[in-house]
């Protein structure tokens, strides 16, 4: 049997308990609440691993790992920025996300956010989030389907259009059917399969290679100074920037919608403390994986041209091939698996935050359907469409939602007031700077001030700056006690 047919045997299997998955969770769809909160009925396992595999996919198996290989140990500095949010999301955020949404019936981060708004300002404000999300997200799963695409197709003899095509249709329909809990319970199973290949890959690379001992002695030997080196050979201020960026990477995670869904949807408060210990499990046990296979890959194949690709290469030389095979599968299937959860933060956004859903009382459920298939219908468009250089700059969507969400959510979980004026300018003031300085680290190298700013190793420009405004305009607002509905001028 060749490694193709074992990779797409697996992907079939997988693919048909998806679908199995979406059928069971239909019965459980009631209302506009279980279809976007499966009923806040999440128990820890599925709550807290459906989280890690929203938050930390494929780009930790192959973006991550290649990081490593590329940069050493600078890389690092990602993992307490990571694993600490994971703590502020379910620790500090979790109660106050959880009990308001209870109480105040919410249902997205938008109506968490807009809660203390009033006036045809609220409406704007939650107009305009709605309009950040979908925008984002749409090019975001855009991206996902064209990487994915991309993978199957050197895989088999098949075309890029088919490829997307296929996996966007059974990742819809498992979402359109399931809704909630047909995605948390599919990501939960994505999220046990890539701890178990985060475990079993790394560890054949590290094996093939000698062991710890031998891996550090070979690449002290071959690799430069700084590529074992946490500073990665910066000093002064390129240095503070350096680790500001990749610590500030996770600030991002305050402010995604589909992440903090998982808060709304969880359970109880005992459930809500339990996740956070699976979560950062899965996270301690996935991220030392990837360093792993990192550190050791630079030693078996010092030169691969695409370093993110390195997690393939080494699944292929040095498991058997059924494992190997299987491996590959899952891998492919968690570069899908993160459409469904951003799927639904779109229809969430379409259907709710701009209002759709108030055009069709009692048909809600319905209607929130029809919106997710008119996202995933122009999220295949723009894949099949687009040129690739469109793409790359899905990547500014993380930060660009997490600076225009983040501040707000974490203001609001302190207990300030948040007026929908305060609101709009923060999110908007906090959209636009990451989107001007990711525009400008885009572009050559210039002589201006900004475009070095810019460039400076970690993107600290582009991930930690944007969050200086909106904390400043939410900061002196708030403290005021003004709530009010007009925006800040």
């Amino acid at each position: 049997m060749s490694e193709a047919t074992v990779i797409l045997t697996t992907l079939v299997a997988y693919k048909v308990m998806m679908i199995l998955i979406g059928l069971w969770a239909a019965s459980r769809n009631r209302s506009e609440a279980d279809f976007f909160l499966g009923g806040r009925g999440l128990g820890p396992f599925v709550a807290g691993l459906s989280y890690a595999a929203s938050t930390s996919s494929a780009w930790v198996i192959l973006g991550f790992s290649g990081f490593v290989y590329a940069v050493g140990l600078g890389a690092l500095w990602m993992i307490p920025g990571i694993l600490g949010a994971y703590a502020v999301v379910w620790l500090y955020f979790g109660r106050r996300v959880r009990e308001e949404s209870i109480e105040h019936q919410q249902v997205t981060l938008t109506d968490f956010l807009v809660q203390d708004g009033v006036g045809k300002w609220k409406r704007v404000a939650t107009v305009a989030a709605g309009t950040l999300v979908l925008f984002c997200f749409t090019f975001y799963v855009a991206a996902q389907l064209d990487a994915a695409g991309g993978a199957l197709t050197e895989h088999f003899a098949v075309g890029t259009t088919s490829a997307i095509i296929i996996g966007a249709v059974i990742v819809v329909f498992y979402s359109l059917v399931g809704g909630f809990w047909a995605v948390s319970v599919t990501d939960t199973v994505q999220a046990a399969i890539m701890m178990v290949v985060s475990i079993g890959v790394p560890a054949a690379a590290l094996a093939a290679a000698g062991g710890p001992v031998e891996v550090w002695t070979a690449l002290s030997a071959t690799m430069p100074a700084e590529y074992l080196s946490f500073d990665a050979g910066h000093g002064g201020l390129v240095l503070i920037g350096f680790t500001a960026g990749l610590v500030g990477m996770s600030l991002g995670t305050l402010g995604q919608p589909h992440l903090l869904a998982r808060l709304m949807a969880v359970k109880g408060e005992a459930e809500r403390r339990r996740a956070f210990g699976i979560v950062l499990g899965w996270g301690i046990v996935v991220f030392t994986g990837m360093v792993t296979l990192g550190l050791s890959g630079r030693v078996l194949v010092p030169e691969i041209g695409n370093a993110e690709v390195l997690f393939y290469r080494a699944a292929s030389d040095y498991l058997p091939l059924v494992l190997a095979g299987i491996a590959t599968a899952a891998t492919l299937s968690a570069v899908m698996s993160t459409v469904d959860s951003l799927l639904l933060a779109s229809a969430g956004a379409v259907a709710r935050d701009m209002g759709i859903n108030r055009r069709f009382p009692g048909r809600e459920a319905m209607a929130s359907r029809a919106a997710m298939f008119a996202v995933a219908i122009l999220a295949v468009a723009l894949a099949l469409s687009m040129p690739d250089t469109i793409f790359n700059r899905v990547l500014f969507a993380w930060s660009a939602l997490g600076a225009a969400f983040g501040p707000i959510a974490l203001f609001r979980v302190m207990g300030r007031a948040v007026g929908a004026g305060p609101a709009l300018a923060a999110m908007l003031v906090g959209f636009g700077v990451t989107v001007l300085f990711f525009t400008i680290g885009s572009a050559p190298l210039g002589e201006s001030i900004l475009s070095r700013a810019a460039h400076l190793p970690g993107d600290p420009f582009e991930r930690v700056v944007p969050w200086l405004a909106p904390v400043l305009i939410l900061w002196f607002s708030t403290r005021r006690g003004v709530q009010g509905d007009a925006p800040a001028s």
